[in-house]
């Protein structure tokens, strides 16, 4: 530990740290602290009444009843961190240091904001039976009798969720139609030339996907679509995106983006002294990319906590710069899918093979210089993409578009 860290923790042993949201990076915030050294109290709040769980199973093993939960293995106990959960936060008093609660206020000296992201709704979806979103541990266990039951499923968005759902209910056995509005599947996420190819693998695992089609209503029993087609439905499950869960803050002089994220700076600070915000509900200042970046995946829950520690423990001078390569996957139809980076700024893309192929990959560059890599069945690619981004290493062309050659290999 730095003599700064030490001298720090002495003048304030004391200081009470309060973690809002008992996800991934509420969790990994409260671990990080104890791991740096902090000796002060620490109180994680959760607005479920489950015991804090890890979210990715929740598509997969967990839906298909291959788990019962995915509750993190962290005995919060030793850790003494106080954990109180089935209580939402409704509210921030910055000028009084305390939090708003259902079980009234919860007072800081440090506060620190990972309330994640919710899903979006369909509009008239409200109060329509047989309508299901999939992000918390009650979504999985009202979904799975209906994955048991076999029954005709459509799925409104053909993103990464609304890929992974659909993989999940075939294998259960489950006849699945896929809505998409746009003319593509991940056409939010992907260029044309990368996702639609992707197109193939739901015809593959036996699932319909109808592209460039806009929902009308939702009905029981059925899902409407805007050119007057009716598609049968026991179930529908909307996977059309999320936001970030900062409604609360309103009033709270928190400054917010215009997606709704807490704008952190590069030590996950906030505009509020002594407030840090982290996960799916804060975007942050990337020096690497050149813009400000919202990230909605587990990586960045896990990683932006030990900023945030270091922060904490250390002071703000002590922490690292948080600047991030961006990190998915996605299991999807038999496939392994990575994406690190971000492509927004590319001005060359290279393939690794054919879409066709078993396994490929897309290299994008700036400048010869790779930025981003999606990697499909290879993650040789992806691990050693990842450090070729992490570096700024310039790369051959030629070279590196030979799928039989190393990435590493292919340094310029």
């Amino acid at each position: 530990m730095s003599e700064q860290r030490e001298q720090t923790q002495q003048q304030a042993p004391q200081r009470r740290v309060v973690v809002v949201g008992a996800g991934m990076a509420g969790v990994q915030t409260a671990v990080a602290l104890r791991e740096q050294g902090f000796t002060g109290p620490v109180v994680l709040i959760g607005a479920e009444p489950h015991q804090p769980y890890d979210r990715p199973p929740l598509s997969k093993a967990v839906l298909l009843g291959k788990a019962e939960d995915s509750a993190f293995d962290v005995d919060f106990e030793s850790l003494g961190v106080e954990l109180r959960l089935g209580v939402e936060a409704t509210g921030l008093r910055a000028g009084d240091r305390e939090v708003d609660t259902e079980a009234g206020p919860v007072p800081y000296d440090v506060l620190v904001l990972a309330t994640g992201a919710y899903p979006v709704t369909l509009p008239g979806s409200e109060g329509v039976p047989g309508v299901h979103l999939l992000r918390t541990l009650d979504d999985a266990a009202r979904l799975k009798p209906v994955l048991e039951r076999r029954h005709d499923i459509v799925v409104v968005g053909a993103g990464w969720i609304g890929a992974e759902f659909a993989t999940a209910a075939r294998e259960a056995g489950c006849a699945v139609t896929v809505v998409e509005a746009a003319g593509r599947p991940l056409a939010g996420a992907l260029p044309a030339e990368v996702a639609e190819p992707m197109a193939a693998w739901y015809a593959e695992s036996g699932a319909a996907l109808v592209t460039g089609a806009r929902v009308e209503r939702l009905a029981p029993g059925e899902v409407r679509l805007a050119d007057g087609r009716r598609l049968p439905a026991d179930a529908v499950v909307v996977g059309i995106g999320a936001r970030p869960a900062t409604e609360w803050l309103a009033g709270s002089g928190i400054a917010l983006g215009p997606d709704g994220s807490v704008t952190a700076d590069d030590r996950l600070r906030t505009s509020l002294p002594d407030v840090y915000a982290v996960g799916d509900c804060a975007s942050f200042p990337s020096a690497r990319y050149g813009e400000r970046l919202l990230v909605h995946h587990w990586d960045n829950a896990l990683q932006g906590p030990r900023t945030v520690a270091a922060a904490i423990t250390g002071g703000p001078a002590a922490a690292p710069a948080y600047d991030p390569v961006p990190y998915f996957w996605s299991e999807q139809f038999g496939r392994f899918v990575q994406y690190a980076g971000h492509h927004a700024h590319a001005d060359a893309l290279l393939w690794r093979g054919a879409p066709g192929d078993a396994a490929w990959s897309v290299l994008w560059l700036r400048d010869d210089v790779p930025v981003a890599l999606l990697a499909v069945g290879r993650p040789r690619d992806l691990a050693q993409g990842r450090r070729l981004i992490e570096a700024g290493s310039p790369v051959d062309r030629e070279r590196a578009a030979d799928p039989a050659v190393p990435l590493k290999a292919a340094l310029r």
